[in-house]
């Protein structure tokens, strides 16, 4: 089984914002899967369903971002997946806004979402995808430009790197690459 975390915030305040691409792409992901967020459990909100042949989770923590990894360590002892198993969609200011990056391991970098993951599966071995929204830009700061909302000139851009990073997600699951 593989549990796909996207991380973002909860509310519509925060829906299209920078800082939601994981909990979009896995709205896309679910969306592409046949999977429903039917479940409300574990501070997330998921779905069951399968992925090339896999069983997989699709969860969208309901925490705020900086406290996500206490949902993946609820949900993971629960089920008993190790954190190989354990994909995390974020968004990345580090990287080009649009490009998406695939690691099979690796720091939290500046994100204190992942950071958060880190910190409560107790070990940085487990798959992450990256979507670029960077860099921020001169006038913001950075917790007001990852609060602020995609504007509608970029919007196709974005979307298209979800439905890249979708894709990816599914290659990993279906041919079982792990942390």
């Amino acid at each position: 089984m593989w549990i796909i975390a996207g991380l973002g915030n909860p509310g519509k305040k925060y829906m299209y914002t920078w800082h939601n691409m994981g909990y979009l792409t896995a709205d896309i992901l679910a969306q592409r899967n046949g999977i429903f967020f039917d479940k409300d459990k574990f501070e997330g909100i998921y779905g069951k369903g399968r992925i090339g042949g896999e069983d997989v989770i699709i969860i969208k923590p309901t925490t705020f971002m900086n406290n996500s990894g206490e949902c993946l360590s609820l949900i993971s002892r629960f089920y008993k997946v190790e954190p190989a198993n354990i994909i995390v969609i974020y968004d990345d200011i580090d990287i080009g806004r649009g490009t998406v990056r695939v690691r099979l391991k690796g720091s939290a970098g500046t994100h204190n979402g992942m950071r958060s993951c880190l910190q409560c599966l107790g070990t940085e071995n487990f798959p992450r995808v990256r979507i670029g929204t960077g860099p921020v830009p001169e006038h913001f700061n950075l917790i007001d430009y990852v609060l602020s909302e995609v504007p509608d000139d970029e919007r196709t851009m974005i979307g298209d790197a979800m439905e890249k990073a979708c894709i990816s997600i599914e290659e990993m699951v279906t041919n079982g690459k792990k942390g």
